[in-house]
């Protein structure tokens, strides 16, 4: 099955958004990019009237990926753009697209202003389930927003991408969002930018300045992990400008700061399931509802 960048369109304005930056990453990698409308079956009832009935129905959810697609082919002429509508469930059709897919690209939609977004029913349900990365994008990301300033001030295509940032837990390390993160630092040919932040000791939180005792003591302890953990890395991708940040904090504000200076972030997810069923996790959640920047979601054992 050939490779594809997969977006999920339902026609809202975060769905677009998604889709134009899934067209830019298929660039960047050389991929095609496939369109994807997922349509749940008419209402019996909306399937017995007149105007309204099953026809009607699938003619709107074949004309949504086709417009779409048009659209995109005029916008990035350079791109193989396909798109395809396909009745079911939402979120068994989108995880089904990401297994098959190198990765899958859904959007969100903002608050405005410091609110944060949201990661409707169906995006946090694939988020939570697929097995493969899936990329959430804000509503009204624009291209510029990925890169450095111009010598006028005013972020522009033709200036640098802005960082990729990497969030990680040394503690328990996977290679996959780490090799995610390099890779998507290449095709920019931007720094990684590498974060990691740790909590202190409950008994730190009293009556003891950031700078005292114990606390200073396991910032070099913490360091040294982050740097064990990069190393292998570092020359694997020798290119690649590598900016590790190491600090006590609470991961998910640290990340959620990150983005502001970031072209994407990227967070991993355990392939875990509890009794309560899949979940992302407090810091992938909150990162994902707060980021100023894409976020991609990368699921790992």
């Amino acid at each position: 099955m050939p490779r594809t960048v997969t977006v999920g369109l339902d026609g809202s304005p975060e769905s677009r958004a998604a889709a134009e930056w899934a067209a830019r990453e298929a660039g960047l990698r050389g991929l095609p990019l496939k369109v994807l409308h997922v349509s749940e079956p008419a209402p019996h009832t909306m399937a017995r009237a007149p105007f309204l009935g099953a026809e009607t129905h699938q003619h709107w959810a074949e004309r949504v990926p086709r417009d779409a697609v048009e659209g995109i082919r005029l916008r990035h002429p350079g791109i193989e753009v396909t798109g395809e509508n396909v009745t079911g469930h939402p979120v068994h059709v989108l995880c089904g697209a990401a297994a098959t897919a190198d990765l899958l690209v859904l959007g969100t939609r903002g608050l405005g202003g410091t609110g944060g977004h949201v990661l409707g029913s169906v995006g946090m349900a694939v988020v939570a389930r697929a097995e493969w990365p899936v990329v959430l994008v804000r509503s009204g990301e624009q291209a510029a927003d990925e890169h450095e300033k111009d010598p006028a001030g005013v972020p522009s295509t033709a200036a640098p991408f802005r960082p990729v940032v990497l969030g990680v837990d040394t503690e328990d390390p996977d290679g996959t969002p780490i090799g995610f993160a390099f890779d998507a630092a290449v095709r920019r040919a931007t720094t990684l930018r590498i974060v990691r932040c740790w909590k202190p000791a409950p008994y730190h939180a009293y009556g003891t300045s950031a700078d005292a005792g114990p606390r200073a003591a396991t910032a070099p302890h913490e360091s040294a992990a982050l740097a064990e953990t990069v190393g292998p890395w570092r020359q694997k991708f020798p290119a690649v400008d590598v900016v590790e940040e190491s600090r006590c904090g609470s991961p998910a504000v640290c990340l959620v700061e990150a983005s502001r200076e970031a072209s994407l972030v990227v967070v991993g997810r355990q392939a875990r399931r509890s009794a309560f069923g899949a979940h992302i996790g407090h810091v992938t959640h909150a990162v994902l509802h707060h980021s100023t920047a894409p976020v991609a979601v990368v699921s790992h054992g």
